[in-house]
């Protein structure tokens, strides 16, 4: 069985030999996240830093970074405008460079990595694109601003940021030859907006890149992100029609197996604190593999790939993410007979 077809089996549930392993760190820094479009040197760094990685770990499968392009280079967006400008912008279009340089990212990686590894490609939501800009921008305003002032123009200028993403989120399947997308979204972190605020409002936006991306393929990941110690309500997620759900355990303190019944048992990533406090990067052999171990005991091994929270620091050992994966197939074939069949 090829690496691909053993790590879709283990997204749909199915009985694997083996409990998959996925972990994922950047290839870029600082400004250089949002400098792609005009510095091709930025694109290269981040197909040689998947190569590299790819070359000494062999990862079961691979998250294609989106480093380069966090930036949805609408100036409206950019500039922190008003909601009256808000109500004016357009989609950028299908063949925007913004895109077609991300198909041409995503198509370089995949030819690298041969057909046997399973791909999945990094998209922001539209509310983490409108985040990212107005973080960037020199303007104070914030989402929860624009909400406050004028929802109809916030879920405007969404539900038109989502027809370039969910275009983006078909080319790179279709195109790129990535096996799905990693979807990010996050809860707007404002007391104020309230759960069915963000299900009329944010929610569609959503739905509509994930509608898209299932055309394209059916086994695509949504990560809940916890960045920076964000906490999300896990529930506002779980009718998102995604193959993989993979959310911060370490901060919502919810955990795998509980993960499961929220998300109608579907299979789950994750379990390891992705920062550089946490076992994953400061443990030792033994920490690591008995964290490993007890993960496992846990959730099972049915629907689970181990990962973390979210992307790992760059610099971590990885001989780290070695011992989680050798711990997993010892305790994967012990769980099913393998020793004694042998």
């Amino acid at each position: 069985m090829s690496n691909k077809q053993f790590v879709i089996n283990a997204f749909n549930n199915r009985e694997v030999e083996r409990v998959p392993v996925g972990f994922w760190f950047h290839f870029v820094e600082g400004e250089e996240f949002n400098q792609g479009l005009q510095r091709e040197e930025i694109i290269q760094k981040n197909i040689d830093g998947h190569r590299a990685f790819y070359e000494k770990f062999k990862p079961d499968f691979i998250k294609l970074m989106s480093d380069g392009f966090f930036q949805y280079p609408n100036d409206v967006l950019i500039k922190g405008g008003t909601t009256k400008e808000l109500k004016q912008i357009k989609p950028l279009g299908k063949n925007h460079p913004w895109i077609e340089k991300q198909v041409q990212l995503v198509k370089s990686l995949t030819d690298i990595f041969g057909n046997d590894v399973a791909s999945f490609y990094n998209i922001f939501s539209p509310a983490t694109f409108l985040r990212i800009q107005l973080t960037n921008s020199n303007s104070k305003i914030t989402i929860s601003d624009y909400f406050k002032e004028d929802k109809v123009a916030l879920k405007y200028a969404l539900d038109v940021i989502s027809e370039d993403i969910a275009i983006l989120a078909t080319r790179v399947i279709e195109e790129g030859k990535a096996d799905g997308i990693y979807l990010s979204v996050q809860n707007i972190q404002d007391k104020d907006f309230t759960k069915k605020d963000y299900l009329d409002i944010i929610a569609p936006s959503e739905k509509n890149v994930l509608q898209a991306a299932n055309k394209a393929s059916e086994n695509n990941i949504l990560h809940i992100c916890g960045y920076e110690g964000a906490r999300n309500n896990l529930t506002i997620y779980k009718d998102y029609n995604a193959k993989v759900i993979n959310w911060a355990v370490n901060i919502e303190n919810v955990s795998l197996l509980e993960g499961k019944k929220i998300f109608g048992n579907r299979a789950v990533i994750g379990g390891f604190d992705n920062t550089a406090n946490g076992i994953l990067y400061r443990g030792s052999k033994e920490e690591i593999e008995n964290f490993t171990e007890q993960l496992l005991k846990d959730v099972g091994t049915t629907g689970v790939i181990l990962g973390a929270d979210c992307t790992v620091p760059s610099d971590i050992d990885l001989k780290h993410l070695a011992w989680v994966r050798e711990k997993a197939i010892k305790f994967s074939q012990k769980e099913r007979g393998y020793y004694e069949k042998n």
